[in-house]
């Protein structure tokens, strides 16, 4: 058995429907980090995940999630929605990183930054790009992308409309065949973008199947959480970004 706790403490900010985010932590929870987790509103969960509900989101006050987390004295804080500062574009997102730090004097992980942190990690400058968001968000998304230097060479919608609750019901073989259909010879990686969608426990089969990294929004935010804490060692099982050095 792993210990639970006594390296760091890891605080994650959950959209209050995401239903995965805390079971992929728990998968990939490095020995000895114990997680903390607060939940963020900002949106309507009636209503489709479309970019004006995730642009709401991203504006949302984060005072009282970020003070309760603050009670457990965190070293690092992830902001566990993707969508939410893919919206709002590249600067938003790292002045959300930095609002955060100053605000609760933790290191901060974003999941669109850590994305875009892993893949300069591997250096992967064109991918195959996979999301359950409407499609504007995943233009906003691949727009993102691009302010970073990488560019998307294919990308693999869901059919139909998913709701709050649809794009965490979507089950692991449905993402792993999302995740194929974003291959591309000339991409070097292939993105699974969504804190709620279950594509952690497909990383290691699609990685095997594609012959290429497979970056996801949990595991990226993992992996740089990690290096924050100074944790170096590796994780396996779960693709070759958490299987190098993360220090």
């Amino acid at each position: 058995m792993t210990a639970s706790r006594g390296r760091a403490r890891f605080g994650v900010l959950v959209p209050f429907t995401n239903t995965n985010l805390e079971p992929d932590m728990g998968l990939l929870r490095p020995d000895g980090v114990s997680l903390h987790f607060a939940r963020l509103g900002g949106y309507d969960r009636d209503e489709i995940p479309d970019s004006e509900q995730m642009h709401g989101l991203g504006a949302a006050d984060l005072s009282e999630p970020l003070r309760l987390l603050q009670g457990v004295n965190p070293d690092v804080i992830l902001y566990g929605c993707t969508s939410a500062t893919l919206t709002h574009g590249l600067s938003f997102d790292r002045e959300l990183a930095k609002q955060i730090k100053q605000d609760s004097g933790a290191q901060t992980v974003t999941a669109a930054g850590a994305l875009v942190h892993a893949l300069r990690t591997l250096n992967a400058k064109r991918i195959g790009f996979a999301s359950p968001y409407v499609p504007a968000i995943n233009d906003m998304a691949v727009a993102f992308l691009a302010e970073t230097g990488v560019k998307a060479v294919r990308r693999s919608e869901v059919g139909g409309t998913l709701d709050n609750y649809g794009q965490g019901e979507l089950t692991p073989d449905a993402v792993y065949e999302l995740g194929r259909a974003a291959d591309h010879p000339e991409a070097e990686a292939v993105v699974l973008s969504c804190t709620d969608m279950r594509s952690v426990e497909i990383i290691a089969r699609l990685e095997a199947k594609l012959g290429k990294p497979v970056i996801t929004s949990n595991q990226a935010m993992v992996f740089q959480a990690m290096q924050l804490a100074g944790l170096g060692e590796t994780l396996s099982g779960f693709g070759r970004l958490l299987e190098a050095k993360t220090t």
